[in-house]
């Protein structure tokens, strides 16, 4: 790790130390094309291999480390990572292209993960015991070995301590691939944290698909985390497939909103917009699509819309921003073609709020509310992933459950009402992962809550027991007296 002319350049994590590289790509300022935030190593096949290796080898010890002392070592991370939020946090929004906030948002969460899974481990490792004339029985929690995680890029902390904290908590060791588009800041703090550690506990090696392709192939490494799209998991599993590697995918989703008729529609809104465009929209679990009573559509929709006016977008360090540029140019294209393509369609389609001077140079997308769609309408039934959101009219409640169910995928979803048991009864119908009443954004999280999807929407859970149970394999032994 150097700076030359303030600008960082990171290596390859390996063995505790971060090597030197034979090319390195920039990392360019969604926000202010112009700009080079970074230079990241670009690995190779073989770089993979060395970091699996040394992840091997510091593997054979680590799991036999006493699983309280496992904890206090990652307290010891989770402070790193919890210090690394002050002086990092503006260098991942110039690579992520995200609010300061939504930075050290993401260092909070991802040392709050660190924090309480540590605080599981007490117990955790207690066997399951049978014992009586014909035999002893014990089945015990074992870790799997090396694990290979490749994270994506619009909140990188958190989502590689999703998989790093259950990892090391069960006595495994990691070697981490991070998204090209946010690297660096990721890997300092990394690179810290794991200066708290063994040598090899933590490794990293930055790169393309061959690297990706090369990690979840090898034969090393035991357990793949995969945060990331539904059509590059499909990929992940086939590498994954020649060595029966076990998986937790976390993917995409089309979370929908159901708004139900007696909702309080503002207090709603102060809560519901914050699921909506917080990253531009580039959230897996962001609401995506809202389903409002007819009767009740136009207020509704009026009401979005004019909070919707009130924002403004630009750079992620401009304080005067709601919410900054799309990530890079592929999802910005993407982003533009989806509301070309529904500008032709019987839908109307609004742009609304204003662009800062600090969204001259970038990938900036205004938000885009849909009024007077259809639910089969294309805008509604993909996973947008910028700030573009239909709005659905419905006519009762079986309609509304059928239309929310009516998806490939099934990741997080929300009802909004004043009546908790009729939240409640509409939530237990929903074919997601997570159904959150009344929120439906990171506050809407809890640790406590398993994580994850079904469908498409992933394979697995992350957070809490639930999370660290995918990184051990139960070994079952009997004596026969």
């Amino acid at each position: 790790m150097t700076t030359m002319n303030d600008l960082l350049t990171v290596g390859h994590l390996i063995d505790n130390e971060l090597t030197d590289s034979d090319r390195y790509d920039d990392v360019v300022d969604p926000g202010r094309l112009s700009d080079v935030a970074a230079r990241v190593a670009v690995g190779t096949p073989d770089d993979v291999d060395r970091a699996v290796k040394a992840a091997h080898r510091a593997y054979l010890s680590w799991r036999n480390v006493d699983p309280a002392e496992r904890a206090r070592l990652m307290l010891a991370a989770a402070d790193a990572l919890a210090g690394s939020g002050s002086d990092l946090a503006a260098q991942l929004v110039r690579e992520h292209g995200g609010m300061l906030w939504e930075a050290q948002t993401d260092f909070g969460l991802g040392t709050g993960v660190m924090q309480h899974t540590a605080s599981l481990v007490d117990g955790f490792f207690d066997p399951v015991q049978f014992d009586d004339d014909e035999s002893f029985i014990s089945v015990e929690r074992v870790p799997r070995g090396v694990v290979g995680a490749v994270v994506p890029w619009n909140m990188p902390v958190v989502l590689t301590m999703m998989k790093l904290a259950p990892a090391l908590a069960t006595g495994n060791t990691i070697v981490i691939k991070p998204s090209p588009f946010a690297p660096a800041a990721l890997t300092v703090a990394l690179y810290r944290m794991a200066q708290t550690l063994p040598a090899g506990v933590i490794n990293v090696v930055h790169g393309n698909a061959d690297v990706g392709q090369a990690l979840t192939s090898h034969p090393l490494v035991r357990k793949i985390g995969f945060t990331g799209g539904t059509a590059t998991a499909g990929r992940v599993m086939a590498a994954a497939a020649g060595t029966i590697k076990n998986l937790t995918l976390e993917l995409g989703g089309n979370d929908p909103a159901i708004v139900l008729d007696d909702v309080d529609i503002d207090a709603a809104l102060d809560r519901m917009l914050k699921g909506v465009f917080t990253r531009s929209g580039q959230i897996c679990f962001a609401v995506k699509r809202i389903y409002i009573p007819r009767a009740l559509y136009g207020t509704f929709a009026d009401a979005f819309c004019e909070r919707v006016n009130q924002y403004s977008v630009g750079h992620g360090l401009d304080e005067s921003a709601s919410f900054g540029p799309m990530n890079n140019k592929t999802q910005y294209d993407s982003v533009n073609a989806l509301i070309e393509e529904t500008k032709n369609s019987s839908a109307k389609i609004v742009q609304l709020g204003r662009k800062l001077d600090s969204a001259s140079d970038g990938y900036y997308i205004l938000p885009h509310v849909v009024r007077d769609v259809e639910h089969s309408a294309p805008v509604s039934s993909c996973e947008q992933f910028g700030p573009v959101i239909p709005l659905i009219a419905y006519d009762d409640e079986n309609q509304v459950v059928e239309w929310a169910n009516d998806s490939e995928y099934g990741l997080g979803s929300s009802v909004w009402t004043t009546d908790p048991d009729r939240g409640l009864a509409i939530a237990r119908r929903i074919e997601a992962g997570s159904t959150f009443i009344n929120t439906h954004a990171f506050e809407s999280l809890d640790l406590r809550m398993p994580f994850g999807g079904v469908k498409q929407s992933g394979i697995g859970r992350e957070f809490g027991e639930a999370g660290m149970r995918e990184y051990v394999d139960e070994h079952s032994i009997r004596l026969l007296k």
